[in-house]
This record gives structure tokens, sequence and C-alpha cells, in this order.
């Protein structure tokens, strides 16, 4: 059994329930996003001015930046219930069709990870979508019957990390599409602030700021980091989120400056140290970690790219000279950190 993955289900049905507490009940208590909030708002009002269900709504963004939350608020303000499911989770037509037969008019179905649907899945939620029926097929063989059920009106709306892997007649049936970017620090402290208002924690501005600048320009890594210095205070401090106790908490828990954690930290050093700064392909940096290739690539590698830490080439991976002084590592003479790496694109 592979003890890395035991959870205790008690503790992690706490933090479930304090992250669901956190969440902004209403557009108006959303912090950030201020074009999507704006034209979001524009579409549910419109919509309750006509009495009538609202267009289906396509969320994207990288993980973290407040799609599910939106599609709560959606259904709030629409005076509706939600139900959530995932594209994973719909495995055959049969499931969609269950689900949608059973859906009240004007509730609001939330299909995260909506690009991972299955073909035979996809092609009935064109027709239910658009049309609002769909077509069940009774019988098998030459007596198979197709049987049409209508629908009551209803709302879609989708959740993606890769917007692009959706097929274009998917994607057209979605009335507003709308992209979340990761949000600015002064954004981040608002929502800190707003955070440690509802779990009862005091947390000064300098606080709130070390945290903010560390938190990857999203919001679910600031209200972990803030639960994190909540309970370094509580049991180290006063109970009060000062810059010390958010400085100790950060550095117990092994987020630098940055924001970069224990496994963003090793992919940067693997590349540095055993690689020479790259170019090294992605299955062997996995490899060097000790990771699969695919938490490398999703996990990572997004924000290290992002922060201008490591380049893709088409050689592989390479470490940028801001990485090497970051990991306070001498470069020596390294084909990237001398911008060799430079001639990978010639």
């Amino acid at each position: 059994m592979d003890e890395t993955r035991l959870v205790d289900p008690a503790a992690d049905a706490i933090e479930r329930a304090n992250e669901a507490a956190l969440r902004p009940a209403s557009l108006g208590e959303f912090v950030g996003q201020q074009t999507v909030r704006e034209q979001l708002g524009l579409v549910l009002g419109a919509a309750k001015a006509r009495a009538a269900a609202s267009d289906h709504v396509l969320l994207s963004g990288p993980p973290g930046l407040g799609k599910t939350t939106l599609a709560m608020i959606v259904a709030r303000e629409m005076g509706s219930t939600l139900r959530v499911t995932s594209g994973p989770a719909i495995q055959h037509a049969g499931d969609l069709a269950a689900i949608l037969s059973s859906l009240a008019e004007g509730e609001v179905l939330f299909i995260d990870e909506i690009h991972r649907l299955a073909r035979p899945v996809e092609e009935m939620l064109y027709l239910a979508m658009e049309d609002f029926r769909v077509d069940v097929v009774v019988g098998k063989g030459a007596g198979a019957a197709s049987i049409p059920l209508s629908l009551p009106p209803f709302t879609v709306v989708g959740a993606t990390t890769r917007a692009g892997l959706l097929p274009a007649p998917l994607r057209d049936r979605f009335g507003f599409t709308g992209h979340l970017d990761f949000y600015s620090d002064d954004d981040l402290r608002a929502i800190l602030k707003r955070s440690a208002g509802l779990l009862g924690f005091v947390v000064d501005e300098e606080a709130a700021s070390e945290v903010a600048g560390r938190s990857r320009g999203t919001p679910r890594v600031a209200n972990r980091l803030l639960r994190r210095v909540r309970d370094w205070a509580e049991v180290h401090g006063d109970r009060t989120g000062t810059l010390d106790a958010a400085l100790a908490a950060l550095d117990m828990y092994e987020v630098d400056s940055l924001g970069l954690d224990r496994f963003d930290r090793a992919v940067l050093r693997a590349l540095c140290t055993r690689f020479s700064g790259g170019p090294v392909g992605l299955s062997t940096l996995a490899i060097a970690v000790g990771e699969e290739v695919e938490t490398v690539e999703t996990v990572a590698e997004p924000f290290l790219v992002r922060e201008g830490l490591i380049t893709r080439t088409p050689r592989g991976r390479v470490a940028t000279p801001a990485a090497w002084k970051h990991m306070g590592i001498d470069s020596g003479a390294s084909p990237a950190a001398n911008g060799v790496a430079s001639r990978l694109f010639e």
C-alpha cells in the first residue's frame, strides 16, 4: 500500500469545509476578475429580467482561481439549485441522460473538467444544450429505437483548465465564455483580509502582503497558507497574524519568497545540479525527482515557466539564470547560464 496516499477522512472533511466556508456567496462578494464578473453579471441579470434560464456558461483558467465558486454563484443568483459532476465521472451517454432527465426547470448543471468528456457524451450534450432534449436508444441491433426525451430549460456551467481541448461544436454552444487570470497581490490581500474575518483571525497588513506575495496569484493557495499561519499563531504565538507569525509559518511549510514549495525547488535543484541546467527531457527530469511525468508537467512546470525560472525548448527543459540565482547555486560552466541555450531555438 502507498502510504503517501493515505488521508485522514476527518481532517480532509474539515479542510474541505473550511474552503467552502471561505467561498463568496455572490458576485458582489467575489474579489478580482472584474471583467468576468461584469460580463457574467450582465448575462445573469438579463436572464432574471426575462424570467428565463441563463445562457450556458464556460469558465476556463488554471486551477484555484474560482471557477467552482462562480458556478455556485450562478445558481444562487438565479435562485436555483446546483448539480455538480465532472467530465471523468460521466463515462457513458446513459450516465448523462440520467443526470439530464432528473433536472428541474432552471437548475444549473456544473461540469468540472468538461474537456475530459467522452465523445458519445459530448454528442448527447450538444443536443441537450441546444434543443433541450436527448435521444434515448432502447434495445439493440435492428430492433433498437430512438426515443426523444424533452428536457426543461436548464443551464450548463462548464469549467476547464485546458480550453484548447474542447471541440468547437461544444464550445460554440456556450452563450458566455469567461477566462480567469491569475490575481494581483492587491486582490489577494483583499481576499486574505475577508477570509481572516470569516475565520475569526486577525491578520495585519504586513502579514497579508507577505502571504499574498507567496500565493502564486491563486486564491486557493492564499487561503490555504492563511490557515497555516493561523495554525502557527494559535500554537506558537498570541493568536494574531503578525508578520513574524507569517514568516515563521511559511518557513515551516517550506514556501519561499517566490511561492515555490519543496517540490518546485526539487525540480529546479535537479535541473541545475544533476543536468547542468539542461536541456533535459521531461520524463528524465521526473525520474530524477521521483514523481510522475504528469505531476511535474501540471503541478510544478506551469508556475516555474510563468516565473521565468525554466524554459521549454525543442530539446527539453532549461534552467534560466534567474533559477540559478534563486536557488543560490553557482552556474559554473552551465550552457544554459552562459546563453548557449538560445542556440537550441535556431
